[in-house]
């Protein structure tokens, strides 16, 4: 099983650049139904992880700037307090589900640091939830082969 089985691609993903207005972060991620988007920045880079959260505590914790200032307040002069972890695409798939178990999508990156895309744990639970329905073993899908067992010359068997 590879990672880039469960891969959304860039083009299909809703992300903020650091550059972007607070309004119209907050707009695309209310017009697509999400609290936490990607930030990618310039270079095509994964820069973190931009919140719902993060725009209204930026507007409580500074309060001299009006509402309307969410016009020329930038993604990037914002901090963000969830930072997803993201992942390789030549990752173990262990470590995407292990990650996928904390964060309810998994950046994706190639060998140059480059942002790809996500993983959302939605895609990992329903491939699980297939597999079981289809009376796969689970474990067989995720897991490495295990080695056959061999027999000594006593005829014993060893794993």
């Amino acid at each position: 099983m590879h990672i880039a089985f469960f891969l959304i691609p860039k083009r299909e993903v809703v992300y903020v650049t650091p550059r972007m207005t607070l309004r119209r972060a907050i707009e695309l991620m209310h017009g697509h139904g999400y609290n936490a988007v990607p930030v990618v920045d310039d270079d095509g880079r994964y820069a973190g992880t931009f919140s719902e959260g993060d725009a209204l505590r930026y507007l409580v914790e500074n309060p001299e700037h009006p509402f309307e200032s969410v016009h020329t307040i930038r993604v990037g002069d914002v901090r963000w307090y969830k930072n997803h972890a993201a992942v390789r695409i030549d990752a173990r798939i262990e470590d995407l589900i292990s990650l996928a178990t904390e964060q309810n999508f998994v950046p994706v990156v190639d060998a140059r640091d480059i942002f790809i895309g996500i993983v959302r744990r939605k895609e990992i639970m329903e491939y699980c939830a297939r597999l079981l329905a289809e009376g796969h073993a689970f474990r067989q899908s995720f897991a490495a082969p295990r080695p056959e067992p061999s027999e000594d010359s006593r005829g014993r068997t060893h794993a």
